[in-house]
């Protein structure tokens, strides 16, 4: 009988299952149970223990490390939305049609071309130290502030390129369809094509910001006191690594879910199963 048959296929379906799983539990048991012999037996591991994972060291200085952390988070969080918005509006320049834009669009592309070929912890050298030193009335000096704009120059770059891309994915049917029915070029992008294109880039561009999110640390090098930075000062203090290993745990309970979210985002196939 056909519904015995398609009983057979299900039951037989969720065997291989409960076997994949059961392989998948066995090998992780495995290599993470060999890998922590092989560093729990290793000859120097009580001194790593003692430098990067006293637990005193680390209940003493997570509040101050947690404290400094919602630095990164604020700096984070303004970033990204000015991200957004400028590397919009970068994209949507570079691909105007209009000769009228020509000056506008061979600015996008050396706008994009300078900020992603420059690294971004030289850029915040360059932002950070140069802008202070012209000493302009009216421009902001913070180091923070100054962070930031470099964090923004620099992923928006990345970021512009990731909306052209998402905007070139859409077919031109879309926009001869929109015009069509009477839209003009400005409403045809707005209510047809970004709508399309954001929803297809909003993966990469999940990714670029959990690789933003890590950045934020460069800020640092400018003197803001955000976790990295504290996580350094209380480790020259007590010549212990673990208020490092601190301002670890924080940036991946940020990280990770995030990436997490990239996975699902992407389909079954880049979640972790």
């Amino acid at each position: 009988m056909p519904s015995d048959r398609r009983l057979e296929r299900e039951a037989a379906k969720r065997r291989r299952h409960r076997r994949g799983q059961a392989i998948a539990a066995l090998s992780s048991v495995v290599v993470l149970g060999g890998l922590a012999v092989l560093i729990l037996t290793s000859p120097g591991w009580p001194t790593v223990r003692e430098t990067f994972f006293d637990w005193t060291v680390f209940k003493d200085s997570f509040p101050d490390v947690l404290k400094a952390f919602w630095l990164d988070v604020k700096i984070f969080l303004v970033a990204e939305l000015a991200i957004l918005v400028v590397g919009l509006i970068v994209a949507l320049v570079r691909i105007a049609r209009s000769p009228a834009f020509f000056p506008l669009r061979l600015l996008a592309v050396v706008w994009v071309d300078l900020f992603r070929g420059i690294p971004t912890i030289l850029l915040i050298f360059l932002i950070g130290f140069g802008v202070p030193a012209l000493e302009l009335d009216g421009v902001p000096s913070e180091p923070v502030v100054l962070g930031a704009i470099a964090l923004v120059l620099s992923y928006s770059a990345y970021v512009a390129e990731v909306y052209r891309a998402g905007i070139r994915s859409v077919h031109r049917g879309q926009r001869d369809a929109a015009l069509a029915v009477g839209l003009t070029e400005t409403q045809a992008m707005r209510h047809v094509i970004l709508p399309q294109a954001v929803r297809r880039v909003a993966p990469p561009l999940l990714n670029d910001f959990v690789a933003l999110q890590k950045d934020v640390a460069l800020i640092s090098i400018l003197g803001p006191l955000e976790a990295f930075r504290e996580a350094q000062i209380i480790e020259s203090q007590l010549f212990n690594f673990t208020p490092l290993v601190a301002a670890a745990l924080l940036y991946l309970a940020v990280t990770v879910p995030m990436a997490r979210i990239v996975d699902r985002m992407g389909g079954p196939e880049g979640a972790v199963r």
